[in-house]
């Protein structure tokens, strides 16, 4: 069954990610294995429990080994993975037993049968090892996720894969292992297409996905949903705003303190400038940024929209202010070859510039959100990493989250 959202009146169909894809080709795949019998559709349970009807394709089997394929669908979100076979091929890595096929053969077919069990039993991770095939890109840096060498198969999706085999298996009476190997044919020709090689992602994509859904974004709907909570905020009492990119800014508010609070925040996802227009347009009197550095490095670049697809530049937004500051060419390449802006912090921290450098960042920022706005709002940032804390803030920052904190008790404990 197909599964939409309503964002300002336009119908959006949700997609799927590849880690779902590949969560539900392992347990077709899985079952089709255990049970000698052939399936044409998966159901899967995604970690934000919405449940998918999916079609598998292509079955092979062999003695040991089953493999089919699931089509990635991306919704009414399409990227360059929309429209691509996922496979799994799954087979046995021995130790354990298992029920006699004639067995196998009494339970009700199809994958529906299988118990929506959503964790693994204790002691049972170990069974079920997972790898990547052709066109699954290979960890070949540091800082990522995955560790070099692994397949680049995150997270979540390892753990959605481990969890629907593990349920298979227990349907049948199987306890040895299980191998598990992804697969994406088209991968290698689309890796060039994403930033996988930037990352040190190499010979494919990645399998990727923290819900399992993709939330279809037309990118006006956010825009237009940005603009009305703008307005909402301010006709609710609200002088000055508080502007966060998402779920990261949200859960540092508490730790930053000033009595700020998620509920006071508008999210702005990538569209900094898009907020900040708005902003001006509705007539605040001040806005407070506060967002990762990942997204707000860029910022320093005059780089309004921070979407990777849009402008990355973060390395070398970094690079030049610690060249500018005089640091050596070995620690110059170092930092342009960093995957993420922690790993190239944690270079200019051993090399005593990191305080200075975020100082002349912070500053960029500032330059560039005035300029925006043609100073006509107060205007404040803060920018923060999950490894270090506040980076940098500006003058103003303090003073407007006092501001904010001040009016929201003045209007009765909004939030």
């Amino acid at each position: 069954m197909e599964q939409y959202i309503y964002k300002n009146h336009q119908k959006l169909r949700y997609g799927y990610t590849t880690g779902s894809c590949a969560a539900a080709a392992a347990k077709a795949a899985a079952f089709m294995l255990l049970s000698g019998k052939t399936v044409t559709a998966v159901d899967l349970m995604t970690p934000r429990q919405i449940p998918l009807h999916l079609e598998v394709l292509d079955a092979v089997r062999s003695r040991d080994s089953v493999s089919c394929a699931v089509r990635k669908d991306g919704g009414d979100d399409p990227d360059v993975t929309d429209g691509i076979l996922v496979y799994a091929e799954v087979s046995y890595t021995g130790g354990g037993t298992a029920e006699e096929p004639a067995k196998r053969a009494e339970k009700p077919d199809g994958p529906a049968a299988v118990p929506e069990k959503r964790s693994a039993p204790d002691g049972t991770a170990g069974r079920v090892r997972i790898d990547g095939g052709p066109g699954v890109g290979r960890v070949t840096k540091p800082g990522l996720e995955q560790p070099v060498g692994a397949a680049a198969i995150n997270r979540v999706p390892r753990r959605m894969i481990r969890e629907n085999v593990l349920e298979v298996c227990a349907q049948f009476g199987y306890t040895g292992g299980i191998q598990v190997v992804i697969s994406i044919p088209a991968g290698e020709a689309l890796a060039p297409k994403t930033f996988n090689p930037r990352l040190g992602i190499a010979g494919g994509i990645s399998v990727l996905g923290t819900s399992g859904i993709v939330e279809p974004m037309s990118e006006q709907a956010l825009i237009d949903t940005i603009r009305v909570e703008i307005r909402q905020k301010l006709a609710g009492g609200m002088e000055y705003l508080l502007i966060v990119p998402g779920n990261y800014g949200l859960d540092f508010l508490e730790a930053y303190g000033q009595g700020l609070c998620a509920d006071d925040a508008v999210r702005c996802s990538n569209f900094v400038g898009e907020a900040l227009d708005a902003a001006v347009e509705f007539g605040a009197r001040g806005v407070l940024l506060v967002g990762h550095i990942g997204k707000f490095v860029k910022l320093a670049g005059g780089i309004m929209n921070t979407h990777s697809r849009n402008a990355d530049a973060r390395m070398e937004l970094l690079t030049v202010h610690a060249a500018l500051l005089g640091a050596p060419v070995s620690l110059l390449s170092r930092m342009m070859e960093s995957v993420t802006t922690d790993d190239a912090l944690e270079a200019l921290r051993e090399a005593g510039l990191m305080e200075r450098v975020m100082e002349r960042l912070t500053e960029r920022m500032e330059f560039y959100v005035n300029h925006r706005t043609q100073s006509r709002l107060e205007t404040g940032i803060v920018t923060f990493s999950k490894v270090y804390g506040v980076l940098g803030q500006t003058e103003k920052a303090a003073e407007l989250a006092q501001k904010i904190a001040d009016r929201k008790q003045g209007a009765g404990g909004e939030g």
